[in-house]
């Protein structure tokens, strides 16, 4: 009887490792991926569109940026309220709102004739809706679905807006090119609605709601009750991280990141390499290789910052990417060259590297109240990058040229490198206790 038994559980078991199936939390995943790709498309838009807007409605360079600095400041500002509205309302519907709302403001530009049109839609609407689905959407999903893993699932994520980035730029160039600027808007929206439906089928706000644990957790986690007071909560986040040496240099860190990628690169590229005879299409198609190269960097990130001190991560990706910065102006030209590629394939591996090793000192720091925390670090990010938005429109209005932004940025950027330096660690409370 006992060998019988004995039998059985040796055939049973290879049995269940064979019936393992993948856990929830990845699909999450992939559809939290999807999502950001879809937001992702119209990001890719205002680089491309600065100079037909120009030309058709002979608004200023600064003019336009203004819009897109509005767009940027407003990603930022949002992504924490937005954080603390999951935790309300639950993550379902504020993204599927948030992408409705980008549908609306992408697909109201066709028929905008005036600045303060171009404002309310580009700037407004959009702004408000992709910040809805900042990085802060990424971190609530990882933080709430995984418990190991999650620097590598931070820069999965991280990764699909730079995979919305070259899926859509050289689609939205070619539009821009051969059919004009208001079929790309109205692609753009299609897009962002488009995913609406595998949002609100496929995402789940908490391991609970399909009763699973936490990937990576060893006990069921409880899906914690609706936070009433959003808002108040943000705030009050804030308000308490404000008073911490870290939050400072994490968000001023981070503001340099937004100056140098969102603000600069994204939206001044196309344009500068434009200035030096460039034709847009290739130029939109080199921003879709640092797009490429991004989604490398970004996982690769991910995977360091799980086995490495994040602080120095930083110090190293804000060094190298000021030093490639300081060495482009003298990259631009008419044609794609050698030197140009080896800048695109180095600057995309960097473009938003910083993202894990940034996040998981929040999450170390600041613990329950990361996520949002982590908007308010974000909105820093953005607001950088609103600045140089409208400074880079600016500059090249005044001067002629985009030089002088490069090398401030590239200069910026080393700032950064050493402000990260600087960072305390929070030792573990195991480790504490033990002392």
């Amino acid at each position: 009887m006992t060998q019988t038994t004995e039998a059985a559980e040796a055939v049973q078991k290879p049995r269940t490792s064979r019936r393992h199936r993948i856990h929830r939390a990845w699909f999450v995943a992939a559809v939290t991926f999807v999502t950001i790709i879809g937001a992702a498309a119209f990001r890719s838009l205002p680089g491309l569109l600065i100079n037909p807007l120009h030309q058709e409605f002979h608004w200023s360079r600064g003019t336009i940026g203004l819009a897109v600095s509005i767009n940027l400041a407003l990603y930022g500002l949002t992504a924490p309220f937005a954080a603390a509205l999951m935790d309300r309302f639950g993550i379902r519907r504020v993204v599927a709102i948030a992408l409705i709302v980008i549908a609306l403001g992408s697909g109201l530009t066709v028929w905008m004739t005036a600045v303060w049109q171009l404002l309310l839609c580009w700037g407004l609407l959009v702004g408000l809706g992709s910040g809805s689905m900042a990085l802060a959407f990424a971190a609530t999903v990882t933080n709430r679905w995984f418990t190991t893993r999650r620097g590598l699932v931070t820069g999965i994520l991280t990764a699909a807006s730079a995979s919305g980035q070259l899926i859509f730029l050289p689609l939205l160039s070619w539009i821009v090119t051969e059919h004009d600027w208001r079929p790309a808007a109205v692609t753009v929206s299609l897009a962002a609605l488009a995913v609406v439906p595998f949002v609100w089928l496929l995402l789940r706000d908490h391991p609970a709601d399909v009763g699973q644990k936490p990937y990576g957790a060893t006990e069921f986690v409880e899906k914690p009750p609706p936070v009433p007071g959003a808002a108040r909560r943000a705030v009050t986040v804030l308000l308490s991280a404000v008073r911490t040496g870290p939050f400072w240099l994490l968000a001023g860190t981070f503001a340099i990141c937004g100056a140098s990628t969102n603000g600069l690169i994204q939206t001044h590229f196309v344009p500068a390499a434009h200035d030096h005879g460039m034709p847009i299409t290739a130029a939109a198609s080199l921003l879709a290789v640092i797009g490429v190269f991004d989604v490398v960097g970004t996982v690769a990130s991910g995977w360091f910052t799980d086995r490495f001190d994040p602080r120095r991560l930083l110090a190293v990706y804000y060094a190298l990417r000021g030093v490639s910065l300081l060495f482009l102006p003298m990259l631009l030209a008419e044609t794609v060259h050698p030197p140009m590629i080896f800048f695109i394939v180095f600057y995309g591996l960097d473009w938003v590297a910083t993202v894990p090793p940034t996040l998981a000192l929040c999450r170390e720091q600041y613990g329950e109240d990361s996520a949002i925390v982590f908007g308010w670090v974000l909105a820093s990010h953005q607001i950088g990058a609103a600045l140089v938005a409208f400074l880079g429109g600016v500059a090249r209005d005044t001067f002629g040229s985009y030089n002088v932004v490069w090398y401030a940025s590239g200069a910026l950027c080393a700032a950064a490198a050493l402000m990260a330096l600087v960072i305390r660690r929070r030792r573990p409370a195991a480790a504490v206790l033990a002392v």
